[in-house]
């Protein structure tokens, strides 16, 4: 039986573009090993290339065909792809149901396209635990395009735009989009808006709605205004003239100076979901003892939660420093 090889022995592999090392330390920065930290760490030093592009949308607007196909016109130039589709879990396994590999199945047999389902696992925010992992190694491997594919949950779906440089939000006609994009604040998150299925006969009335409601001004107003691209995943209608759209995106980001504010916006937000992560895992180690004790007092309600919360962490640094 052959022995898996350490997780920094695997870097190197990651670094020459190796795809079955790159995804094995994706299953073990998914499974949260302590081991994989310093092999992550020495990824993160080797990433800040690829253009990492959030596709997102509620339900059913047709995120994944999009994908495939932005995937296959970039491929046209020669660009590397890396695909991170993030699948609901199931309520069985935990696991990630694999929808969306299955609808890009095709796409496996291109060695320059690398396709990654994850579950969310209880992440909110429409993206999982270990999505900005997967994104350092993807980018580290040398893919120039990194297209993250958020659950597609609605209103909770926010970390994407702390998490990418070009967001793009799907609408479909029939969805009900218009009262979607007020609720869910997509024409504040949006860089690019995207309407899908433009081929069916009452797409042009989401287009008009939504170029109707981005003159509203509900956006904080910038150089940049999210153009409006009808795209059609049947015919094909519209994805390069969208490629060509998050290629001028990401030339505006680098000439304003937005690319160096989201590079920064992103470090700041893994920093402080890393910090969340290591309390969680703490608490969590603590239930059979000061947190078990805190827990019947607030059920008792001799305590209410937010001071049961503080005593936690004090005994948490007390711990610490003993």
């Amino acid at each position: 039986m052959s022995v898996p090889k350490p997780s920094l022995q695997l870097v190197a592999e990651v670094l020459e573009g190796q795809a079955r090392s790159l995804s094995r330390l994706i299953s073990r920065a998914e499974a949260g090993e302590v081991e994989c930290r310093p092999a992550l760490a020495e990824v993160y030093r080797h990433t800040g290339r690829a253009h990492v592009i959030g596709i997102t949308g509620v339900p059913g607007s047709g995120k994944s065909t999009l994908v495939r196909g932005l995937a296959l016109a970039a491929r046209k130039s020669e660009r590397k792809v890396g695909v991170i589709a993030i699948d609901p879990s199931s309520p069985y396994s935990g696991g990630a149901i694999l929808g969306d590999r299955i609808r890009m199945n095709e796409l496996n047999s291109d060695p320059g396209i690398f396709i990654r389902s994850m579950a969310t696992r209880g992440a909110l925010g429409g993206l999982a635990r270990a999505s900005l992992d997967a994104v350092d190694l993807m980018d580290a491997a040398g893919f120039d395009i990194v297209l993250l594919e958020t659950v597609g949950v609605g209103q909770d779906e926010v970390d994407v735009v702390q998490a990418t440089h070009t967001t793009v939000v799907v609408s479909a006609p029939g969805l009900g989009d218009d009262v979607q994009a007020i609720k869910a604040g997509i024409l504040e998150i949006a860089d690019i808006h995207v309407v899908s299925k433009c081929d069916r006969s009452d797409a042009n009335k989401t287009i008009t709605d939504l170029k109707m409601m981005l003159g509203l001004g509900l956006r904080e107003q910038t150089t940049w205004q999210p153009p409006v691209v009808p795209t059609s995943g049947e015919t094909g209608q519209g994805i390069e003239a969208l490629l060509t759209t998050i290629d001028e995106h990401r030339a505006y980001l680098q000439q304003s100076g937005e690319l160096a504010k989201r590079r920064r916006q992103t470090a700041e937000m893994r920093m402080l979901k890393t910090a969340e992560d290591i309390l969680r895992q703490r608490f969590v180690g603590r239930r059979d003892g000061v947190a078990a004790e805190l827990l019947e007092q607030v059920i008792a309600r001799d305590i209410d939660p937010y001071a049961a919360a503080q005593r936690l962490l004090a005994a948490l640094h007390e711990g610490e420093a003993k």
